[in-house]
């Protein structure tokens, strides 16, 4: 037995079935809803949330690579879970094996999925996915006739999807989305026209999801709204924060004037400071960029970080905190009372995304879950 640091994360599935419950609001009733949980539920611990979403009523899980799809299933995930990024050749056996759905977009991606179907005697549920704008990956339209061919000579694969995925679905009226949307259109006319039907027919992610650029389809593949960052930029919508991060000051030391603290001596003292040392730093994913700019709250008030972000420590600047001592909490990503630090404003201080400010906390930043009453 032993103690573990105060660094760590609090994951409130509540709030995570507050914001799916708010997605399901903003669906048509036809909708089906895919949740990504790819990246480790973008940080939040996959089997968690997708046990909570799976309780909630999801329809679907979506991932990006077959780790993350076994490891849901070791878990007892019964969902179909959808490979996003496709398939890599030597994993159709797996795919196969565990009932797994899959993006597909090359010719040789079908031969080798029907060839482990067929041996397997099952049939693969596959999607295709169409290249609308995004220049990604997918199949471009002047090619799906092509495609559609070989996939007929696959009596093993089902055409179960037809998915693309917006460039620019943060900004509904741009002439690009416009585009898109008519494109996927178009490449829908021509699977239905070769006899084929699929159930699921997506292209809207968390952005599209709340503006409705998803015309035709029926299904939509939130992310980043059920973890309660903000899809659009400076509009807010009525989502919880899952995510919190904290840690407690360690040790606090008093410095006169003139003293420079921690590597390159970045933060001079223009008085006589105090400084508080905090047991978390870039290794636990508290960006190096927030070196003498980023803010975290101590006591409900916010405090500026003092110096270089280190691997492991970061120091703050706590002058003006009456009353401060160790032990005291601290919060790097979420609420202290009415004070909050938003992953948006994170981001914004590091020329980055809330996506990448939850996926960038570490592993060994323990995480503790909060039970959602469903």
């Amino acid at each position: 037995m032993y103690a573990h640091r105060p660094t760590h994360v609090s994951i409130d599935l509540e709030a995570l079935y507050h914001n799916y419950r708010l997605l399901r609001q903003k669906m048509r009733p036809q909708w089906r809803l895919l949740a990504v949980v790819k990246a480790d539920a973008y940080g939040h611990g996959a089997v968690a949330v997708a046990r909570t979403l799976e309780r909630a009523g999801t329809d679907l899980f979506g991932v990006a690579i077959v780790e993350e799809a076994l490891e849901l299933r070791q878990a007892g995930i019964t969902r179909p879970i959808l490979m996003l990024g496709g398939p890599w050749p030597g994993q159709e056996e797996i795919i196969v094996a565990h009932d797994l759905h899959v993006a597909v977009f090359e010719p040789s991606q079908l031969e080798r999925l029907e060839q482990a179907a067929r041996q397997a005697g099952k049939t693969c549920c596959c999607h295709l996915k169409i290249d609308s704008g995004m220049g990604r990956l997918g199949v471009w339209q002047d090619q799906l006739t092509e495609f559609l061919a070989l996939f007929k000579r696959c009596p093993h694969l089902q055409l179960t999807g037809l998915m693309t995925h917006f460039a620019l679905a943060d900004s509904p009226d741009h002439p690009l989305t416009g585009q898109q949307q008519q494109c996927f259109k178009g490449a829908l006319e021509v699977v239905r026209a070769a006899g084929f039907t699929p159930d699921y027919i997506h292209s809207a992610n968390s952005a599209a999801t709340f503006c409705d650029v998803n015309g035709g389809c029926t299904l939509v593949r939130p992310g980043i709204a059920l973890y309660g960052g903000q899809p659009f930029d400076g509009q807010s919508l009525a989502l919880k924060p899952v995510m919190a991060f904290r840690t407690e000051i360690a040790y606090l030391k008093h410095l006169p004037t003139g003293s420079g603290v921690s590597y390159g001596h970045r933060f001079i003292a223009r008085r006589p400071t105090v400084i508080a040392a905090i047991p978390v730093g870039y290794a636990d994913g508290y960006n190096r960029q927030l070196s003498n700019q980023g803010t975290v709250l101590v006591r409900g008030q916010e405090v500026p970080v003092a110096g270089t972000v280190c691997m492991d420590w970061t120091l703050l600047d706590v002058t003006d905190v009456a009353g401060v001592q160790c032990g005291d909490q601290v919060t790097l990503l979420g609420c202290d009372g009415d004070a909050c630090v938003t992953a948006e404003q994170w981001a914004e201080k590091v020329g980055t995304i809330s996506y990448e400010v939850f996926c960038q906390i570490s592993k060994r930043v323990p995480r503790h879950y909060l039970p959602a009453t469903l």
